[in-house]
């Protein structure tokens, strides 16, 4: 049988990259998505994804993937760094700077790669102004290019990839989708979709409840779910038109889940569990999927340079999993660690987890049966309603408590629970699974020099829990306050209204 023109060039881009020549690299991102909204990772909605779709079948995927953090801000930094957010400094939405260590976009351009991205630019990097070749969220007119337009988001690829060319150099491309991330696509809006959903039609996850104002809120989520998916089809058609589709490397994740009680700013298994997807022309096998390793956000910096054929800097808490790409077992992939922080207003409400295929342990230190849970999603519709109905509704009631108080552990069977609904921290015939990721649990947090290990050893004295509480709150509060002084200088001292949570 003869060799086609398809598999002669797919051998000789196999060869070229096992020569170390630089793959050209499109990552691109979509802000609050859950993974499961996603056709290719099981969505019960049909029609949300058509384009992410097309390029899952093409790629490979990988079942068991997560992000470190479940929102925007220490997510992002955690994937451009291969640091946990306890080695960056970037626990929140502020600043870090300066700082002592390189992040990709140092990495790539010391490496002969032409950086650019398009949006959360402030997201990506301890700190703005950063060094990208370019920002492509502001078009060739000077106009900043509008987060919702479609049409945008294949003319900046585009733009990107010809000013990589006219600097003779590979390029490495950040677009970052703002849907699904509120405000969600709304009735005649100016920023078109190719499909909108309506309430009677879409699924409710089972760590929400069903009601009307419920599917109200989902039906514009998934429209916008659908508006991402236009977006990456824009991209993608803009890579194919360039003529560097079959050079290029393709990755697609979202930073954390959809923007519902429940899921984002929290750890739970649909807030982390993000839709890995990589195309790498002439590695991976088209419509493959992963379902024995388990990787995350941490790992992608590592793993990027190593695609580039660039040297991975010491002092990384992630590690590369190339070698899982290309179909090789590998060690140390059994379990993710995972962080939370605070919210974009500064509370602190600190939480370490750990999952497995199986399980998930949460430690939440900040619970002591008054403290409230404040997150961005306490602004949802849902949350509301859920506060309306709980007076008169016992089940609702006892989920906004979960939501507001929790308790300071939590355990999950994931295979049998993946909406964390049953509590088994307190289950007898649950404590040897509990023991063990709380073991495995302890050895992340010393291996990273984790703050929060100390109230960890201390986990059942809520007096020790108090003290940590304290201490990091007081020091969230310092420097916001830092902040506000410094950005005050000269000016009379007003005060400044509240700003919405992201």
């Amino acid at each position: 049988m003869k060799p086609t023109l398809l598999s002669l060039l797919c051998l000789l881009l196999g060869f070229s990259a096992s020569m170390g020549a630089k793959p050209n690299i499109l990552l691109i991102t979509v802000d609050d998505m859950s993974c499961d909204s996603i056709g290719a990772f099981g969505c019960k909605l049909k029609g949300t994804t058509p384009h992410i779709d097309q390029l899952a079948s093409e790629s490979l995927r990988f079942q068991y993937a997560h992000v470190q953090v479940g929102n925007c801000y220490p997510s992002r930094n955690v994937m451009f760094s291969g640091r946990y957010p306890h080695n960056t400094g970037v626990e929140g939405f502020y600043q870090v700077k300066p700082i002592k260590f390189p992040v990709l976009c140092d990495l790539m351009k010391n490496g002969g790669y032409y950086t650019a991205i398009r949006g959360k630019v402030s997201h990506s990097t301890p700190y703005q102004p950063y060094a990208w070749d370019a920002d492509l969220t502001t078009g060739p007119d000077g106009q900043k290019l509008h987060i919702k337009d479609v049409p945008s988001y294949g003319e900046c690829t585009s733009r990107g990839i010809k000013e990589a060319k006219a600097a003779g150099k590979p390029f490495c491309l950040n677009i970052n989708i703002s849907d699904p991330h509120k405000p969600f696509w709304k009735p005649n809006d100016p920023h078109k979709v190719s499909r909108v959903f309506q309430p009677e039609e879409v699924p409710v996850p089972g760590f929400l409840f069903d009601h009307p104002d419920v599917r109200k809120e989902l039906a514009l989520y998934y429209s916008s779910v659908r508006r991402a998916d236009d977006a990456v089809g824009s991209i993608l058609q803009a890579l194919a038109q360039s003529g560097h589709a079959d050079d290029t490397i393709v990755m697609f994740l979202s930073d954390h889940g959809m923007p519902l009680p429940f899921a984002k700013t929290q750890l739970y298994h649909h807030s982390t569990w993000t839709p890995w997807i990589i195309r790498w022309p002439g590695v991976t096998k088209a419509g493959s999927i992963n379902d024995s390793h388990m990787i995350s956000a941490v790992d992608m910096l590592p793993t990027m340079l190593e695609m580039a054929g660039l040297e991975i800097p010491a002092g990384l808490d992630g590690s590369s999993f190339v070698p899982v790409i290309k179909g090789q077992e590998q060690k140390g992939r059994e379990a993710v660690f995972k962080v939370y922080n605070e919210n974009a207003g500064g509370n602190r409400h600190p939480i370490r987890g750990l999952q497995t295929k199986t399980h998930l342990y949460l430690f939440n230190p900040w619970s002591d049966g008054t403290n409230i849970f404040r997150t961005a999603t306490n602004g949802t519709a849902t949350y509301r309603l859920m506060k309306k109905l709980a007076p008169s509704n016992s089940n609702i009631a006892a989920r906004l408590a979960t939501m507001d108080h929790r308790t300071v552990e939590e355990l999950y069977d994931i295979e049998k629970d993946p909406d964390c609904l049953n509590n088994l921290a307190r289950d007898e015939a649950s404590q040897v699974i509990k023991g063990r990721l709380q073991d495995r649990l302890r050895r992340f947090m010393e291996d990273s020099n984790d703050h929060a290990l100390t109230p960890f050893l201390k986990r059942d004295d809520p007096a020790a829990l108090a003290v940590y509480m304290k201490k990091v709150q007081d020091e969230s509060l310092q420097r916001r306050a830092t902040r506000r002084k410094g950005g005050n200088k000269n000016k009379t001292n007003k005060k400044r209204p509240k700003k919405k949570v992201p």
